[in-house]
């Protein structure tokens, strides 16, 4: 039986990865730190809540300390590092985030377990540190271009990604300096239950059911590979029971799309939903179908981001070779089940977009405000 450290495991990917893992090996243990930023929330991890094989420590990877009386304490034998700020707007803005936590967070991550699996009380017992990272490290593609592959050199091009890019090189020499057990994953964008509004689709999902405009940036003919939260979180679990220490493994979903064809698609099928349901209409007046009109009409182009990557596009074909994984969703698939999802979810998305239950949950542990 594992025993689990999850980093970052009440954002997005992480909080999937909680549950499906509990799901797929209930006789393990799973250990959940997080720092509870803006994109971490409790709200996302309550399934979990009362199951005995599950713990939730509110803490930073940049604690040594804590990350190593966690992994001694627990008797942890395997790390899955998601911690990250993870959002390229927010990184253009304000990089110093993105340095303190995707570097300088991982490098203390990484301390902690050498001195507790090579140099201390977990010396000489087998282990696994696995690093979450990202296919932006590789830079962007031309329409012409093969996708990208582990060797792809690297030519990260936001803060976001050069910090990320930073932490894929500090695992790297932690195995290549030290025999630290480690493998990294390099994913394409995901999607599904439990993603921040901020992303892409919960965005145009939660503004077609207010009315509100659909903001695409430049043309909208940015092009990116779309992969299922589960898919991703199936290919993470391989790689821990096949895996290579030493190895990177890219997991994609073999679904490019432009972001103008998923703001589309997106608008046709809440149309058709809200179309075939006056239960969803009457729930939300202002969407569009709800009064006949098209969810398309909301579409509306913004000024570029700064530094924009046109394409990215990921070759699993080494994932495929060494650990038999491939996606098991379509992109129309998961999306439907996405969309179902947040139709069936609303308060969790309400609470995320105001902030309660992160504040209630603060308040109930540390008696109204954020742990100093």
């Amino acid at each position: 039986m594992a025993r689990l450290l999850v980093t970052g495991g009440a954002g997005f990917i992480g909080a999937n990865f909680v549950h499906y893992w509990l799901r797929r090996h209930p006789g393990d243990r799973v250990v959940v730190l997080d720092s509870l930023t803006y994109a971490g929330n409790m709200a996302s991890l309550a399934p979990a809540e009362g199951n005995p094989h599950y713990r939730f420590v509110h803490g930073d990877i940049g604690d040594q300390p804590l990350v190593e009386q966690l992994l001694s304490e627990e008797g942890l034998d395997t790390i899955v590092n998601f911690a990250a700020e993870s959002h390229v707007d927010r990184s253009i803005a304000g990089p110093d985030p993105f340095i303190d936590t995707n570097i300088v967070g991982t490098h203390n991550l990484l301390k902690a377990a050498k001195a507790i699996w090579l140099d201390g009380s977990g010396k000489g017992q087998p282990h696994r540190f696995h690093h979450v990272s990202t296919d932006e490290v590789y830079g962007s593609l031309s329409p012409d271009e093969p996708p990208f592959s582990e060797t792809t050199p690297y030519a990260p091009n936001s803060p976001y990604s050069a910090s990320k890019a930073a932490s894929d090189h500090l695992v790297r020499s932690y195995h290549h300096t030290y025999g630290l057990a480690v493998t990294t994953s390099n994913c394409s964008n995901n999607y599904g239950p439990y993603q921040f509004p901020e992303k892409l689709i919960p965005l145009v999902l939660i503004n077609i059911l207010h009315g509100k405009p659909l903001p695409i940036y430049g043309d909208g003919l940015n092009i990116r590979d779309w992969l299922y939260v589960d898919d991703h979180c199936r290919g993470i679990d391989l790689i821990l029971e096949k895996g290579k220490t030493g190895e990177v493994y890219n997991i994609g979903g073999n679904n490019e799309w432009t972001n103008i064809d998923i703001v589309t698609h997106l608008c046709g099928l809440m149309d058709e939903m809200v179309g075939a349901d006056a239960a969803l209409a009457a729930r939300f007046p202002h969407t569009p179908a709800a009064t006949g009109k098209r969810s398309d009409s909301l579409i509306t182009y913004v000024r570029d981001r700064a530094g924009h990557d046109r394409r990215y596009a990921i070759d699993a074909a080494k994932s495929r070779a060494e650990l038999g994984y491939e996606p098991a969703e379509s992109f129309q698939t998961g999306i439907r089940k996405t969309v179902a999802w947040y139709l069936a979810n609303e308060p969790w998305w309400r609470a995320v977009l105001d902030g309660s239950y992160h504040r209630e949950w603060l308040a109930q542990q540390y008696g109204g405000g954020e742990k100093e």
